[in-house]
């Protein structure tokens, strides 16, 4: 019997209501999912036909074990998904930096070292705007995320300099587009589109995440916002069983935010099909 291992945290009972569409796909193809924490002692991970990444959302609390734990895996052989060396390398948001090297356009960035020690202002002035948010290079869920704006700098200086100094930042104009039109998120599954959503932050919010009063819809995007987020897939240079590319429109162009490919809510729920899309990604990666 087929077995596949979705891959959670310690703090979560199971598998996480975005996901049960797709395990339960894939239960009535004959697969047995087990919800596995990443970092449960004595599991025989390379058991597993395929290990699915799916909601670690405490990794960047722990994000030296995270990475130890994913080179494990790679040394054994486990059959994991996405596989460690992409992971690996997503983690950190620098990433960006090398996404916009092989020419994809990103939301424009200041990738600022711990040990820099930046004025706040300069950044601003670099940057060429009024307000900017700053958030960690390791994080999710939005966590150490703020907003900043010229007027506030100085005042705002001790607390970004103790941020600064707890790890790397990266920092990034405010983006009046997430209010107005919104983010676009676009999942694949093995390269291939599947679905998209919309998401905006609630009222006097800058923030889309759920926990934050955000929301998201499911919404069509243009084609050439498709064919944009897949190439920015493309850049990726890796083999992967799903990735979520989060950007906005600005001028008629996909700007990339971020390649989620670690941890994201794939919104499973949002787009009739899209949990038979992925179970049978996951189905082709055990055969692989």
């Amino acid at each position: 019997m087929t077995r596949v291992a979705f891959v959670i945290c310690s703090g979560l009972p199971g598998v996480v209501e975005d996901d049960l569409p797709a395990a339960r796909a894939l239960e009535a193809m004959g697969v047995t999912v087990v919800p596995v924490s990443w970092d449960a002692p004595g599991v025989e991970w390379t058991s597993f036909d395929a290990v699915v990444i799916r909601s670690t959302w405490d990794y960047h609390l722990h994000a030296a074990r995270y990475e130890r734990w994913l080179r494990q895996r790679a040394a054994e052989g486990t059959r994991l998904w996405n596989p460690a060396s992409a992971v690996i390398g997503n983690l950190h948001k620098r990433y960006l930096a090398d996404f916009e090297r092989r020419g994809v356009p990103i939301v424009p960035t200041a990738f600022l070292d711990a040990a820099e020690g930046r004025v706040l202002a300069g950044v601003l002035d670099a940057l060429g705007c009024d307000e900017a948010v700053v958030k960690p290079a390791v994080s999710a869920n939005a966590k150490g995320t703020w907003r900043v704006s010229r007027a506030s700098a100085e005042v705002s200086q001790p607390s970004f300099e103790a941020q600064a100094r707890a790890g790397d930042l990266l920092v990034q104009p405010y983006l009046p587009e997430v209010a107005s039109e919104g983010e676009w998120s676009l999942m694949f599954f093995r390269g291939r589109y599947s679905h998209a959503v919309l998401k905006r932050p609630a009222s006097g919010e800058f923030r889309v995440q759920e926990h934050l009063g955000g929301g998201a819809a499911p919404a069509e995007p243009p084609e050439e916002i498709v064919e944009q987020a897949h190439a920015a897939l493309d850049a990726c240079g890796s083999e992967l069983l799903y990735a979520r590319v989060d950007g906005i429109r600005r001028a008629g162009r996909f700007l990339l935010m971020e390649l989620e490919i670690n941890e994201p809510s794939l919104f499973i729920g949002s787009s009739p099909g899209a949990a038979g899309r992925f179970a049978d990604a996951i189905m082709a990666v055990t055969r692989a």
